[in-house]
């Protein structure tokens, strides 16, 4: 009776529970999607022609490597730093930085301090608010 009160926690494995919950979640919302909505996905062909023919391929794949690219680095930066929440700071910057050029239509100085501004006190005041108000890590 004893060992029914007790709980035994692998931290090596127990941040994997929620993002794997949530996962299969959307993974069987998604099927379910599939299976209702077939014949309107199977007839949308011309729909989709037409919009990857219209749309800003440069922005949209742009945002899409941009994206990647930020992910795939912040942990192997963290891990250079680690428990400090560097990585995180140090892809940020770049990354808000590279996806408001890539979304700025006029590229002007009086445009782009702004921008500057904004790509730097943003993920420093996370990573701060992150580190010395929650206490919490980031990658």
């Amino acid at each position: 009776m004893g060992d029914l009160t007790k709980i035994k926690i692998d931290f090596a494995t127990s941040h994997l529970i929620f993002p794997s919950l949530v996962g299969a979640i959307l993974v069987a919302l998604g099927i379910s999607i599939l299976f209702t909505e077939r014949r309107n996905i199977l007839a949308s062909g011309a729909m989709w022609r037409e919009t990857f023919a219209n749309m800003d391929k440069l922005r949209f794949f742009g945002t899409l490597a941009l994206t990647i690219l930020y992910f795939s680095l912040m942990v192997p930066i963290g891990d250079v730093w680690p428990n400090t929440g560097m990585g995180f700071l140090l892809c940020s910057v770049p990354f808000v930085l590279t996806i408001g050029l890539l979304f700025m239509h006029e590229r002007t100085l009086r445009h782009m301090i702004p921008l500057l501004v904004v790509a730097v006190l943003a993920p420093v005041t996370i990573w701060w608010l992150f580190n010395d108000v929650f206490f919490l890590t980031l990658p």
